[in-house]
């Protein structure tokens, strides 16, 4: 089922969300202060391309206060406009019955997109 979910995911935007987020990825690593934000869109990019039978948990808890400080530049320079995109389209696959999986993946994904650092695919 997994398989299936991810293909007809692809099929209906989840391709265009992936490629979204690995542009604008790459438009953050042309400088150096947008490093660590350019990695993070990779990694919800990753994410986004296979989110059935995947999950973003939180990562080791030795790593201090700097997640929680990146994560607050993170909403602070806008990249919260993310969440709301992700929240817009799981409303609009959740009218549907049919469409109520691929919205709660949706809804995952505006979690995800609000705090991505420290958090790990699996």
């Amino acid at each position: 089922m997994k398989t299936v979910g991810n293909i007809i995911w692809l099929v209906l935007g989840g391709i265009v969300i992936t490629l979204l987020y690995y542009l604008a990825g790459l438009l953050m690593c042309l400088t150096i202060i947008g490093i660590p934000f350019g990695t993070q869109l990779f990694k919800l990019g990753t994410y986004t391309l296979w989110p059935f039978g995947h999950e973003l948990v939180n990562g080791p808890q030795d790593s201090g206060c700097l997640p929680i400080v990146m994560n607050l530049l993170w909403i602070l320079f806008g990249w919260w406009e993310i969440a709301l995109l992700h929240l817009g389209c799981g409303l609009v696959f959740c009218i549907t019955i049919v469409g109520i999986p691929w919205g709660m993946q949706h809804f995952r994904l505006a979690i995800a997109s609000i705090f991505p650092f420290g958090k790990e695919i699996r």
